[in-house]
């Protein structure tokens, strides 16, 4: 291929090296800029000389400041940047932008299934919580029975999961942000996947008792021959009825064929695109996350609130350096306040640790092109989209409205995705340039690769190849819907995700913030 770079912006004085393999030192664009080092792939090259002391941009944003003089056609990285104070969180913009109006996507469908609650699934799954991580060991045993003997004879369920995680006993269970864990898990346990059935394994001595876990009220178990509300449904471990282990396990079986039964008998059924509930991600980003994948993704975001749905984009860590651009999106002041709150929070938190927010930039990011958390949350936001941003969701919480929703959570990739599941996600979307095996066994996980070295190396893991756009094979509006179609056949069953058929899952990873003070 011809020497190829990616400008973002009018205004930028950089852009990456899009070839494979990146370029050699000495070799010359069209324009005539010729190359001083060897510069990777995805890495930046200066497009005129830099001033030491002078504004770097990309994005038309400044991503930092040249420590000493570079030429044109040099290798722009992370050891000749000094990082940008971060933006202060006092007089954003708040609610001015009046985003181009969005007409209606109406006509698109999935085949999901129909829950009591009035939520849609896209899987109908068996999931049973725990109350502690004592009982993982044995709750995993019966699982990996359940999925053996009782699971061939129902074959309208898709799969039986233990809601593993390592909450429960051992800690402040009644400090003021214990809270979220507890609700965490609560909310998980309601995820739309699960079709209301209700499962849950306890010890019996664990701080988080199920009663709190769930308390009455918070399901809407009712009998069908006697119409009254039935107890939540509770196999406790340390009962005198369990005589060793095997008698725990059996136990376990018991109850889970009993649900089922039930989950079996439901039917996929017709429903429209405004019932997807989608959380996006970004992992193993690298600088063309925010150039193909995140691009492509942000315009999917926009189908999907014209289609009446619901997206979550998340990673408080990730995009706090670019909070005046989401402040201006919010609805009204209060949405933007709300904001506000979370990433304040991640600031006392970085002065708690007596550390500063460029921790947050991976080796891999690095390795990837990407050099400072400005750049990075430059190529985060852009996930989603340009609608405007119509509500908060605190860690934990459930989402209460369509829309485009920025649900507060850490960058860290399960501490995001377990958070996104309580939030009521039954769809997930996760970019990645580096690569990573992330998977969920809650909700299907569409993987999007940055590149197509990516695609083409992880074949059986990605499930589209953004990398196309910078190819110059697709447009970023072609991946949009490209991607919005393929949701749809994951949703409704047509297709599995290559994270669906490899089983690739971890175990809940609860946030338990420290409290601000």
């Amino acid at each position: 291929m011809k020497p190829l770079r990616i400008v973002m912006d009018p205004r930028d004085n950089v852009a990456i090296v899009a070839n494979e393999g990146g370029l050699a030192a000495g070799t010359v664009f069209d324009d005539g800029l010729a190359l001083v080092d060897k510069i990777p792939q995805a890495h930046k090259v200066a497009l005129r000389p830099i001033a030491a002391g002078e504004a770097v941009q990309r994005y038309g944003v400044t991503i930092g400041y040249a420590v000493a003089d570079i030429r044109a056609g040099a290798w722009v990285h992370e050891r000749l940047l000094r990082m940008p104070e971060a933006r202060s969180l006092e007089g954003l913009p708040m609610a001015t932008v009046t985003p181009p109006t969005m007409a209606p996507l109406a006509g698109h469908t999935f085949e999901g299934f129909r829950n009591a609650d009035g939520s849609v699934g896209t899987r109908n799954i068996l999931a049973i919580t725990q109350t502690v991580q004592c009982v993982a060991g044995v709750t995993d045993f019966a699982v990996k029975r359940i999925k053996a003997e009782l699971l061939p004879r129902y074959p309208h369920v898709d799969d039986v999961v233990a809601l593993e995680h390592s909450y429960g006993c051992g800690v402040a269970i009644d400090a003021p942000d214990a809270v979220i864990p507890i609700r965490t898990l609560r909310n998980i346990s309601l995820n739309p996947n699960f079709g209301g059935e209700v499962m849950v394994v306890s010890l019996g001595c664990e701080k988080l008792q199920p009663e709190r876990l769930l308390p009455p009220g918070t399901i809407a178990l009712v009998d069908e021959r006697t119409k009254e509300e039935t107890p939540l449904d509770v196999v406790c471990l340390q009962d005198d009825a369990h005589v060793g282990f095997m008698s725990m396990v059996e136990s376990i079986l018991r109850q889970a064929e009993v649900h089922l039964a039930r989950l079996n008998a439901r039917r996929r059924e017709t429903v429209p695109a405004s019932e997807l509930v989608v959380g996006v991600q970004c992992g193993g980003s690298d600088a063309f996350s925010g150039v193909t994948a995140n691009p492509a993704v942000g315009f999917c975001t926009d189908l999907l609130v014209r289609a009446g749905a619901t997206v979550m984009f998340s990673e408080v860590t990730e995009v706090r350096d670019g909070i005046d651009q989401l402040t201006s999106r919010a609805t009204t002041p209060e949405v933007a306040q709300a904001m506000i709150r979370e990433m304040a929070w991640y600031d006392a938190y970085l002065d708690r640790g007596r550390v500063d927010r460029s921790a947050n930039t991976t080796p891999g990011n690095k390795k990837g092109g990407l050099s400072n958390i400005v750049e990075k949350a430059m190529g985060s936001i852009v996930k989603s989209g340009t609608a405007p941003i119509s509500g908060v969701v605190r860690p934990g919480e459930k989402a209460s409205q369509r829309g485009l929703l920025y649900a507060a959570t850490p960058a860290s990739d399960f501490i995001c995705g377990t958070l996104q599941l309580a939030a009521g996600m039954n769809l997930h979307v996760f970019t990645t340039g580096r690569g990573t095996p992330y998977g969920l066994a809650e909700v299907p996980v569409i993987k999007v690769a940055t590149r197509t070295e990516l695609a083409r190396r992880w074949h059986d893991l990605m499930d589209l190849n953004a990398g196309r756009i910078a190819d110059g094979e697709a447009t970023i509006e072609e991946m949009g819907w490209e991607l919005f179609q393929l949701m749809l056949d994951v949703a409704s069953g047509r297709q599995k995700t290559w994270a669906e058929r490899w089983k690739l899952a971890n175990a809940l990873v609860l946030f338990n913030p420290a409290p601000v003070t």
